[in-house]
């Protein structure tokens, strides 16, 4: 969606929205729609919507009233999206192209007024590339947004805000692609499209280089594929020369069969999603590139498909990471972990970063846990996860944390090797995140975001349709403003 500004209501416009707070209509509404909001017991509430019609200059206008709640209640920024949000899934398939939303005299600040035009773009965003038989009522129409009576210091925030936009989407896109078209090297082309001309720097290795590297982790993972697998590596230089950087690591398991350990059929074609770390990272840089963060960043993508074959590995298996340590590999749908440690290893051996924080569907646990409503925190540093919890708060992007001790740790002990990929049916999250603290240098702050109930949903959301919802790259790009960019 496109939105822009202005000092005046454009000529011809058709569908004029108005944001209001609780109980607070704006001045100078015909009576038809003050008395028509009353009757339908329009009250302002979050994300509540009124439609009415007038007739102005010989013209049918709609005219929407979209509320933000109380004013100054917790959560403002959020109910203020819901505002925003509500307008979109009324309108984007109404037949209308264009929205006018004014602000005048609604009393809200420049920074939510952002979080409405914030909410109005992310809920607008589909992806019907493959859906040739739409009928045209099911067909996106609302592609751009004039607003007026806005704060002057809107439209200047409203920049940063719009590259936040572009990185949830490019997520949410990548997310939405069949495994098909998008596997380890298509999304490496796909980043490199998205942030070409940014100024971040892109390096990948390829299995040459991985085995050379001796990540003999990741690399089992995609043995039985006919895609080879990648590492990618995303730079960016925003903050001082030679101050250390910030790490944002994600699982990029562009399929999941779960190997030789098949997964059940009913539900796998889920299993494209399994790349949604991967798109938190990715769609985080895009956003931090785009917005020209004040910040030395690291984002590093485990790019692998897992599938059977007569080269895949098997249960049983023993294969040796890039940090010498030896792995039981006793189930081949454990993949993502031995993705990730290979990763955490890299990005600690060659950038030396202060913290790591990595993002990964990591585990069917967390689902039976949290659900659909939290995202899963684990972390050996308190100040690391309080700046990611309060920044999932912030973002509606939501977190809960969960413990980590050494009596996990040693549910994960093999007797022929090092550690084992899985643990016992129990605490089956808290394993995975033991096991993959085994890769984190001692006294590096690490924390691991299992997100496995959040990128994809069944049903719309608040800022979402049904489908990718781009979870995760919110709650990095907070943290890069509220940490290192303070």
């Amino acid at each position: 969606m496109n939105i822009t500004f202005a000092d005046s209501l454009p000529s011809g416009a058709s569908l004029i929205a108005h944001i209001v707070n609780r109980g607070a209509l704006p001045d100078g509404l015909e009576n038809v729609i003050v008395e028509g909001a009353k009757a339908a017991r329009f009250k302002g509430g979050p994300g509540q919507v009124f439609e009415g019609f007038v007739q102005r200059g010989g013209k049918l206008v709609r005219v929407a009233l979209s509320g933000t709640g109380e004013n100054g209640a917790d959560e403002r920024s959020i109910n203020c999206e819901k505002a925003g949000a509500a307008l979109a899934a009324k309108y984007v398939t109404s037949g209308e192209t264009s929205i006018v939303v004014d602000f005048t005299d609604s009393g809200l600040t420049s920074a939510e007024v952002t979080s409405v035009l914030l909410g109005l773009r992310l809920r607008c965003w589909r992806h019907d590339a493959y859906r040739t038989k739409l009928k045209e009522e099911q067909k996106k129409t609302l592609v751009s947004a004039t607003v007026i009576g806005a704060p002057k210091r809107a439209e200047d925030l409203w920049e940063t805000e719009a590259a936040l936009c572009e990185g949830i989407e490019f997520a949410r896109d990548l997310i939405a692609e069949p495994a098909n078209i998008l596997y380890p090297t298509s999304f490496v082309t796909r980043c490199r499209d998205a942030l070409q001309g940014t100024g971040i720097e892109i390096v990948v290795l390829d299995e040459d280089e991985m085995e050379k590297l001796g990540m003999g982790a990741l690399l089992g993972v995609g043995l039985g594929s006919e895609k080879d697998s990648r590492l990618l590596c995303m730079k960016w230089s925003g903050g001082e020369t030679g101050q250390r950087p910030m790490a944002f690591v994600g699982k990029g398991v562009t399929f999941d069969t779960g190997g030789i350990s098949i997964k059940p059929g009913p539900g796998m074609w889920d299993m494209k999603w399994d790349m949604g770390g991967a798109a938190a990272v990715a769609g985080a840089m895009v956003s931090i590139a785009k917005r020209q963060a004040k910040a030395n960043i690291i984002g590093v993508c485990g790019l692998v498909e897992n599938m059977p074959d007569g080269r895949a590995q098997r249960p049983g298996d023993i294969v040796t990471s890039m940090s010498g340590q030896t792995i039981e590999v006793l189930n081949t749908d454990a993949e993502g972990r031995l993705v990730l440690c290979d990763a955490l290893t890299w990005v600690q051996k060659e950038f030396d970063p202060v913290g790591i924080v990595d993002f990964a569907t990591l585990t069917g646990a967390m689902i039976v846990a949290l659900g659909n409503e939290h995202g899963g925190l684990f972390a050996n540093d308190d100040t690391l996860a309080e700046k990611l919890l309060s920044a999932g708060k912030s973002t509606g992007d939501k977190l809960w944390r969960f413990p980590l001790s050494s009596a996990y740790d040693k549910l994960i002990d093999s007797p022929i090797a090092d550690m084992k990929n899985i643990g016992p049916r129990g605490a089956g999250s808290i394993t995975a995140a033991q096991f993959l603290q085994r890769f984190v240098d001692k006294d590096r702050p690490w924390a691991h975001c299992d997100i496995a109930g959040m990128v994809f949903s069944e049903k719309a959301g608040q800022t979402w349709d049904k489908g990718a919802t781009g979870y995760g790259v919110r709650i990095i790009d907070q943290y890069v403003r509220d940490v290192l960019e303070a």
